[in-house]
């Protein structure tokens, strides 16, 4: 069985910077087993994919939209990735989902069997 809890979320302005995390609590598999994403979803519009990350770290990918401004990371011995956002815009503002699924494969599509209940993220400008 897989949770998912995010957290981090919260009202910033636009140039900010913020960290979210995803605690995952895992039983019968080790953490380090499961590929990590980070999905998040705007009013009015689809969800889409923000950033991705292997079970040790060493790949990570990112949407256009987010690249040199995100970063993804992962604390195998916490159970833990995160996502640092730096100098967020308004047009970030969304609820962030962290999602998971067991396997080495990076995928940027939404089909990920594990789903946390997101953090939502304001950025006001």
């Amino acid at each position: 069985q897989v949770q998912l809890v995010e957290s981090g979320g919260g009202v910033v302005q636009a140039g900010d910077s913020l960290t979210l995390s995803c605690s995952c609590a895992i039983s019968g598999r080790a953490f380090s087993s499961y590929t990590v994403a980070w999905f998040r979803q705007a009013p009015m519009k689809e969800r889409e994919f923000v950033s991705v990350i292997n079970w040790s770290g060493g790949i990570t990918r990112y949407a256009d939209s987010v690249k040199d401004r995100f970063n993804i990371s992962r604390d195998n011995s916490r159970n833990t990735v995160y996502l640092q956002m730096n100098t967020v815009i308004p047009e970030d503002t969304a609820v962030y989902y962290c999602a998971a699924r067991i396997g080495s494969t990076i995928r940027t599509e939404d089909d990920y069997r594990y789903w946390g209940q997101g953090t939502q993220v304001t950025v006001s400008s």
